[in-house]
């Protein structure tokens, strides 16, 4: 499994270059990571602080973990904070977040790189958000007795670590000093394959919502376009969601407002869905508070604006469960509104656990999610109710960066 773990990530670089002149995505990639080596040893170079690295994939995984670094800032402020990325669509977002000190793409897993990258950063800790498991770069900090956390873990039985041929993968979680899990599933998963360093301390993003909800601001074009009137969310959606949408918005946006956030913004892409909706709808970058309130869908084209456009809610839609799989819903739940999204949601705990106390909707088609929300909308009491348990169940799962702080306390300060 080792050289094919290696076949596979010599395939991924290869891959990347030969994708880069036709794929942003790939080309932001192959830019973040040259001559990275001789910029980390130039940030690095008259470093005299300890480091501790935390890791994430993407920017999901970076509001996953983005609770347990403020804290750690706070509580160990003489300490320097190293981020890393492995997608452009964390590190491009992210790449000036005030609370770490030094960001950067994670070189590609190798013997090689991450030697140099451990002898250059030589961190006192590392933590790992969610799902990421990188085998050299494990094995050099084991070597090396830095401590390596996984937090806000989440197992499937479907997933290698479960299988026969696993045992490559299994060797990565056993390196871990210790596993937060997200749910009871995982650890009794971690438990059958003898990985017993690790502990249920549930999902860090919802400790990150509950922030995010206490300082919301609001914005002057949003007030003025919903003016009161009840507002359906529609965030990070794709154009399959879209299609999902349309008719409950062309039925609606008379007496509903529509704020719709995609997942990808580009100039023909929000183009396109401008010109789908038709009459009523306005982009953000030209909207105009004097007017706004005589549009009925406001498409919304810039990053960093849908957690405190869910504060405006009565209703929201969340894109990605017709295709690779479902966004954040708890941007939304913490705001209390009925949730609605596609088929592909059972790879979230939250998710599952929003469907089963009737807060959140499934659909498979546009008739499903008429039906759905219709019946929200017009049984007595029912938005309320949704609201009153959803809100519960979001402060009930509050508490894993407290856990989790106060093992990294005792790890570095024993």
């Amino acid at each position: 499994m080792k050289l094919l773990y290696d076949i596979g990530l010599k395939a991924y670089n290869g891959l990347l270059t030969v994708a880069a002149p036709f794929n942003q995505k790939a080309k932001l990639m192959l830019q973040g990571r040259d001559r990275q080596f001789e910029k980390l040893q130039e940030a690095f170079a008259g470093n005299t602080a300890s480091v501790v690295w935390f890791h994430c994939a993407s920017l999901g995984e970076f509001e996953q973990g983005r609770p347990v670094i403020e804290a750690f800032k706070a509580e160990f402020p003489e300490y320097k904070v190293l981020l890393t990325f492995f997608s452009p669509s964390g590190y491009e977002v992210r790449k000036n977040y005030s609370g770490a000190d030094f960001i950067f793409y994670l070189p590609l897993d190798s013997a090689a790189n991450a030697r140099k990258f451990i002898t250059i950063v030589q961190p006192k800790l590392a933590v790992f958000v969610k799902y990421e498991f990188w085998h050299y770069y494990l094995q050099e900090l084991e070597q090396h007795h830095i401590p390596i956390l996984s937090i806000s873990a989440i197992f499937r039985q479907d997933q290698v670590f479960f299988k026969p041929y696993g045992e490559f993968n299994r060797n990565m979680l056993r390196r871990f000093t210790h596993i937060y899990t997200q749910n009871k599933q995982s650890l009794e998963l971690l438990q059958t394959i003898g990985v017993t360093q690790a502990t249920i301390a549930g999902d860090t993003r919802f400790d990150r919502v509950l922030q995010t909800a206490a300082t919301i601001k609001p914005i002057p074009v949003v007030d003025a376009f919903t003016a009161g009137q009840k507002v359906f969310m529609v965030g990070s959606s794709w154009p399959a969601d879209i299609d999902v949408l349309l008719p409950l918005i062309q039925k609606y946006k008379s007496t509903i407002k529509f704020i719709i956030a995609p997942h990808e913004i580009h100039e023909s892409g929000i183009s396109t869905l401008i010109q789908t909706i038709g009459e009523g709808a306005v982009r953000f970058s030209q909207a105009d508070a004097q007017t706004i309130a005589n549009y009925s869908v406001l498409v919304i084209d810039n990053i960093g604006m849908l957690s405190a456009l869910y504060s405006y809610g009565t209703y929201a839609y969340i894109g990605g469960a017709f295709g690779k799989g479902l966004h954040n819903t708890l941007e939304a739940a913490v705001f209390g509104l009925p949730l609605f999204f596609g088929p592909k949601y059972g790879k979230f705990q939250e998710a599952v656990d929003l469907v089963k106390l009737d807060c959140a909707f499934p659909v498979n088609n546009a008739d499903e999610l008429l039906a759905a929300f219709e019946k929200v909308q017009t049984t007595p009491g029912a938005r309320q109710t949704i609201t009153d348990t959803e809100k519960q169940y979001v402060q009930e799962q509050a508490g894993a960066t407290t856990q989790i702080m106060a093992d990294i306390q005792r790890l570095l300060k024993r």
